[in-house]
């Protein structure tokens, strides 16, 4: 016992030799993670401009005044960061469901034994490598006034001259064409974050759909691998052992991949809600947040407000806001998608799934 205890001591040593090989580990994650995060915190809560050592004295605590700006003081600031979350709401209610539906929908059916599959599974999973500046400047030409997408449309009477252009949400342009010109009173009096109740049911706008669009296309590629990985450590004699008990292949899908798939799903859905949560790049290389900051986002106005106008502690406290969101969300996600006792485990699933069929419950 004591030999024991004494092998299994925080500073003996054998936990120094432990310590020595993590050490460089440590100080490099304290220098390039943990510091960076300190300083950032301070600068959240200071007048810092950009200039100098944000730890110098001509630098003032103005304690929670950056995030009273955003969060609880009506101007400019609390409108446009209000504006960016309700973008970024849209951004994430339509991508994250979408990208993970294709996603398990692609990987299905490269799964499948067919011809050319590793030509499909490269083919799908290209996107995903392409550059984003590229693929981006390639969907703005595509889609602008001029673009491929602009002369299809036209000759089934959808095309406009500024379309992508039109500051409306998808929402309002659809009840502008059945008459629906003014908001009801009812949506104008209250407001969220500066944004009255109107502008949040706005919808994405058309620019912002393009960039829907284009998440979906360069992210379903790499989620799909993830799904293709767990469906082929799905073991075969499982989905023998269903269809010998006389089960369609969606019954199959829907009681025994889908519950096994559980976890992937969950990772799926955490990586979406955080990538979606931060998009940036596609906004800084095709329109700045334009038409009108319908496609502004909280990154994109932390980056405007820290190295275009010079207030960094704003910029740094948009960005701990929107660090919190993420947090937030994501355990509310985890919460909901957790993996239970027993669930998914292939001796209930396919009990559950014999009793059906023997009941006659799901045909």
């Amino acid at each position: 016992m004591l030999s024991h205890a004494r092998r299994h001591r925080p500073f003996g040593r054998d936990a120094m030799a432990g310590w020595l090989f993590v050490l460089p580990v440590i100080i490099v994650l304290g220098l390039f993670l943990v510091l960076p995060v300190v300083m950032a915190a301070w600068v959240s809560v200071s007048d810092w401009t950009g200039r100098g050592s944000p730890f110098s004295s001509t630098v003032n605590f103005v304690g929670i005044d950056n995030y009273r700006d955003l969060l609880g003081e009506p101007g400019l600031a609390q409108r446009d960061f209000g504006t960016s979350i309700r973008n970024n709401v849209y951004y994430v209610l339509l991508v994250v469901p979408t990208q993970t539906a294709v996603a398990l929908f692609l990987a299905v059916l490269v799964n499948k034994r067919i011809k050319s599959r590793g030509f499909f599974r490269t083919a799908f999973y290209f996107p995903s490598v392409t550059s984003s500046v590229a693929i981006t400047v390639l969907f703005l030409f595509l889609f602008s006034a001029s673009g491929a997408v602009n002369r299809m449309l036209s000759f089934i009477g959808l095309r406009g001259p500024n379309w992508f252009a039109d500051p409306r949400g998808i929402i309002h342009i659809g009840l502008g064409w059945l008459g629906v010109d003014q908001p009801p009173a009812a949506l104008t009096d209250g407001s969220l974050l500066g944004v009255n109740w109107w502008e949040w049911a706005s919808g994405p706008s058309v620019a912002m759909c393009v960039f829907i669009v284009l998440a979906v296309f360069t992210t379903s590629g790499t989620f799909m691998l993830l799904f293709l990985s767990a469906l082929q450590n799905i073991q075969a004699e499982i989905e023998e052992a269903a269809i010998v008990d006389g089960t369609t292949g969606w019954q199959r899908f829907r009681l025994i991949t889908l519950p096994m798939l559980r976890p992937t799903i969950a990772t799926v859905i955490t990586l979406g809600l955080v990538g979606t949560w931060q998009v940036f790049d596609q906004i800084y290389t095709g329109t700045r947040g334009g038409p009108a900051k319908t496609t502004l986002t909280p990154a994109y106005q932390s980056y405007s407000a820290s190295f275009l106008n010079q207030n960094w502690g704003q910029g740094a406290a948009i960005a701990f806001v929107l660090f919190a969101i993420i947090v937030v969300l994501t355990a509310v996600q985890r919460s909901l998608l957790r993996e239970r006792d027993n669930d998914g485990k292939p001796g209930r699933v396919l009990s559950t799934l014999s009793f059906r069929r023997n009941a006659g419950g799901d045909s």
